[in-house]
Parts: C-alpha cells; structure tokens; sequence
C-alpha cells in the first residue's frame, strides 16, 4: 500500500514523539547529578557529531550561510529555549505531567498561524483552543501563590516548541532537513555551553551518566530529523495530533522509570487537552475540505 503524504508525516511525527520521550526520560534520570547546561552541552556534542556524519554522507551539506535566513535563526532559538526549560521542569516535576501539558502545543500552533501566517480560525476552534489551555491549567492546578517554576518553564517550553515547528513549516524547501538540523544542533550546544556556569557550573560526570547522555543524543537526532520531516511532509493540522502519542510514552516512562503515576486532576487535564486538539484539526480539515470544494466548483464554471 502506498503512503499519502499526510501517512508520512503522521509516521514521522509518531516516531519523533517516541524519540523525544525516551531522551526525555534519560535526561530525568541525570539531571540530579549535573545541570541543564551541562546536559545541552554533552548531548548536543553527541549529536552534532551524528548529524554531521549522516548529513555528509547523504550529501546535505550546504553553506553555513543558512543560518541567517530568519526562519532557521528563529528556530533555533525556540529550540534553544524549549530544551533548557523543558530539562530543567523534569527536575521539579513528574515526566507524564510535564508531557501532559506540551499537549497544548498543537493548540498553540493553532493560535500562532492565525495570529502569524493569518490563517482563518473560526468561533468553534477558538472555543476549543480556550478550552484546551483551561485544561493545561487544571494539570497545574496554581496555589494560593500563583505558578510553580516548573509549571512556568514547561509552560515556556510548550510556546516556544510551537514557535519552532510554525518556523520550520516556513523554511524553504530548497535547505535540506538534516542541514536543518545540523545549524540547530551545533546552535543548541553552542547554547548548553554558555548556560552551565548560570545554571551552577560544571559537575563530575560518571560513565553511566555519559552512556545514558549518548543515547539521549541518539533519540534527540531521531526526534529531531522525524519531527521536520513531519511537519514538511504533512499537513499541519493532519500531522500535529500525533503528537499526542508522546503522553502514552511519557506515563508509561514515568511509571516503569521513576515509579510516577499522575493524578487524576492531571488525567482530567490532559484529556481535556487532548480532545480540545483533536476538536481543532478536525475543524481545520474540514474548513480546507470546504475550500477544495469551492475551488473545484469554480474551476467547472464555464468563462
């Protein structure tokens, strides 16, 4: 059977998600042990040096000149910033409530190309996009005194994740994926290195922590290359859902890694965000079914 292009892009975008939730829970188990920073740094090296050997051998190597177009720099700058507060809240917070609120990102998305690329959003999307960030504030739940930190950074991460994959949809076509990823990943260590001595400097490194850094560099790399090819392959709106995928591997992780089993306010929340999502696009593929329709319509009318 032959894969649509939307199929693609949902298979890619399904094998980022489970890319990025096992370095996710890698990074968890050493980010006691060393800081945000000195992560970045150490797994950035790791996957700088794969990409750099894939990107060769494949031939996607193009002039470092790249990194100017303003879509690539502001991609990686939301990359930059996703990944020191993402690994910085798994410290402070379970990972499956960590998950559970970058389940809001295609929401977000959502909000961002009708307030950036001007794409018509409807009154029943934006009730869905108002009562899907209702349920990101269920999963919080804020106290007597406001936001914890780990919310707030989890909460940065999510916009800054959805900046990044409306930035990677406007990146020419022309640039290949895996140059893409190469700017971001020497970028993002270049970042880590600058970060360790604000985020408390560097700590001893064990060989158990440096294994585990080197294969959450590897899933990083899987995450990193699926995640572009989704979002250049797919529809947006057929694609981001299955992002949703992420929480079952993150609750899971949680649970079988760390012994984390999230309540069920937080259960509640992220259900909750999860149909808002699914609400959405569903939405969006109708709206763009209609539009097929109307143009085909006109294209039948005689001149």
């Amino acid at each position: 059977m032959q894969l649509t292009k939307n199929m693609r892009g949902a298979l890619f975008m399904a094998a980022a998600m489970a890319g990025f939730s096992c370095s996710d829970a890698l990074s968890k188990t050493v980010i006691a042990s060393m800081n945000a920073g000195q992560i970045i740094l150490i797994r950035g090296i790791f996957t700088t040096l794969f990409v750099y050997l894939l990107a060769r051998r494949m031939g996607a190597l193009r002039s470092w000149k790249v990194i100017l177009q303003p879509m690539i720099a502001l991609r990686i700058a939301c990359e930059a910033i996703a990944a020191a507060t993402y690994i910085t809240a798994l410290g402070m917070m379970p990972i499956a409530n960590a998950s559970a609120i970058q389940q809001a990102v295609p929401l977000a998305v959502t909000l961002g190309a009708m307030i950036f690329l001007k794409e018509p959003v409807g009154w029943r999307r934006w009730t869905a996009i108002l009562v899907g960030f209702a349920g990101v504030l269920i999963i919080i739940r804020p106290g007597p005194d406001g936001f914890t930190l780990a919310a707030l950074l989890v909460t940065a991460c999510m916009f800054a994740t959805a900046a990044r994959d409306l930035a990677t949809r406007c990146i020419s076509n022309d640039i290949p994926s895996l140059m893409v990823t190469m700017c971001t990943a020497v970028s993002i260590t270049i970042f880590g290195a600058f970060c360790i001595v604000p985020f408390g400097g560097w700590q001893p490194v064990s060989t158990t922590s440096l294994l585990e850094i080197l294969l959450a560099s590897v899933l990083v790399l899987i995450g990193y290359q699926s995640v572009i090819l989704a979002m250049r392959t797919g529809e947006i709106s057929f694609v981001a859902p299955f992002r949703y995928l992420s929480l079952i591997w993150s609750t899971l992780l949680g649970l079988i890694a760390f012994g984390e089993m999230p309540d069920g306010w937080s259960m509640i929340g992220a259900a909750i965000v999860i149909t808002s999502g699914i609400y959405t696009f569903y939405r969006e593929n109708k709206r763009r079914a209609a539009e097929r329709m109307a143009q085909q319509a006109e294209a039948r009318i005689p001149a």
